[in-house]
């Protein structure tokens, strides 16, 4: 039985990789280094065209946006796990009228080759979502759209689909040319009217759309750390600026029970009851805090790699104080603030807890009251043992510690120390 098992588990696995091996096979053309323009070749501004630009033999010429200098655009890469305010870190991205934004494409990776195996930490599986996770990611910020064709499901027909998940979350892909349902004068438009009015989605305008952007913004979830994503970050073609994003887990862990109810039901019970389960899944807070630490460290270990292109941001400073510190995010970017950014800001960060409660994935909401209020819904004996569990990455994020049932409700005092990050140049 244990040898059945076994040859179960390795045909699993082979199946996933040949499924990754198919669709890169069929979808992609290979993949070249391209040489790297420069001022001598590509006769930028202020350089002498002293060799004609690179002609693309070899098939280079097909990516005309390796073409150009690697300082014309910046890319964005925002890194988190879920419920720690990504989507309101990504809004501060997509309101900019020069960034093309995309809310977590990899959820197509995850669903197309592991769709059972989303929480899994098995070596091969990770391996796996990784590899794609890479190479899509790397193609999107070609604004190569057609390979994200390939992990969509049902597979888009002549390039057109309904299927794009959040597609009303990105701006980009709610105005002209993309959609011809709202105007300039439109302003904002809502998620939901954007999937209603927008006809089916267009990757090839809407990939001819992100060729005009000075940027490609895109948040994911679903890569663990930041040493995972060295490649792309060396890529000197790519041009990718990090922002990691991370919150204390005690709000993440609180926000999760709330958002994901059958998930952590468990976690619900010895809320509502005082008594830990005794079939809880602790990894579902273990992973985050080993997670974050891992990633965290080695961003401000400040290694060569990752130097002028890692910068991290704390969900409370940002809800605490969002026009200031959102200044710093697009500083660090070297992108000027747009004032479509600030007028988001005003109108989505000064609404009540009650709407934000009843809109779990929205992101009008009060801010400053938003980034603690799981003291308010976590029991103590859950904090207690939360912070037992992530003393380490509580302390290197500056997250205080409460000692008590009477200290955890006292609003008042702030768990969150003044620390700073500062982006290593």
């Amino acid at each position: 039985m244990q040898c059945s098992w076994k040859a179960v588990l390795l045909l699993a696995l082979a199946s996933v990789a040949i499924q990754y091996t198919a669709i890169r096979t069929l979808t992609s053309k290979p993949f070249q280094l391209c040489p790297l323009p420069s001022p001598q070749n590509c006769g930028l501004p202020g350089g002498p065209e002293t060799e004609p630009p690179f002609d693309g033999r070899g098939g280079c010429d097909d990516y005309p946006y390796f073409n150009f200098s690697a300082s014309r655009k910046t890319h964005i890469l925002v890194l988190a796990t879920t419920r720690s305010g990504s989507s309101f870190v990504g809004q501060l991205l997509n309101q900019h009228a020069d960034v093309f934004y995309l809310f977590e494409p990899l959820y197509h990776v995850q669903t197309a080759l592991i769709p059972r195996l989303s929480h899994s930490r098995n070596a091969a599986d990770r391996r796996v979502m990784l590899g794609a996770s890479r190479d899509l990611l790397r193609s999107l910020y070609g604004c190569d759209l057609y390979f994200l064709e390939s992990y969509i499901k049902p597979p888009p027909a002549n390039h057109t689909t309904d299927k794009l998940f959040r597609r009303g979350a990105s701006r980009a892909l709610c105005s002209q040319p993309v959609c011809d349902a709202f105007g300039p004068v439109d302003g904002n438009v809502e998620e939901g009217d954007c999937v209603k009015k927008c006809a089916a989605l267009n990757m090839s305008l809407a990939a001819d759309a992100c060729r005009e952007k000075r940027s490609v913004a895109i948040k994911i979830v679903r890569v663990p750390e930041i040493g995972d994503l060295r490649a792309l970050v060396e890529d000197p073609r790519l041009n990718i600026k990090v922002i990691q994003l991370v919150r204390d887990p005690r709000g993440i862990l609180s926000s999760r029970i709330e958002t994901f109810r059958d998930t952590y039901r468990l976690w619900r019970i010895w809320r509502a009851t005082g008594r830990r389960p005794y079939n809880l899944d602790l990894s579902q807070l273990t992973v985050v805090c080993e997670d974050f630490l891992s990633s965290v460290s080695t961003g401000l270990s400040n290694p060569h790699w990752l130097k002028g292109k890692y910068m991290l941001v704390r969900y409370e400073d940002l809800a605490r104080n969002p026009l200031p510190k959102t200044r710093e995010i697009y500083n660090y970017l070297g992108l000027p603030m747009d004032k479509n950014v600030e007028q988001w800001i005003q109108a989505n960060t000064r609404g009540s807890t009650e709407l934000s409660a009843k809109h779990k994935y929205g992101t009008v909401r009060d801010s400053a009251a938003n980034a603690e209020s799981w003291r308010l819904k976590l029991s103590y004996d859950m904090v207690e043992y939360t912070q037992a569990t992530c003393q380490k990455v509580l302390h290197q994020l500056g997250y205080s510690a409460v000692k008590s049932a009477e200290e955890l409700k006292n609003m008042s005092l702030s768990l969150v120390q003044d620390k700073t990050f500062v982006p290593f140049s």
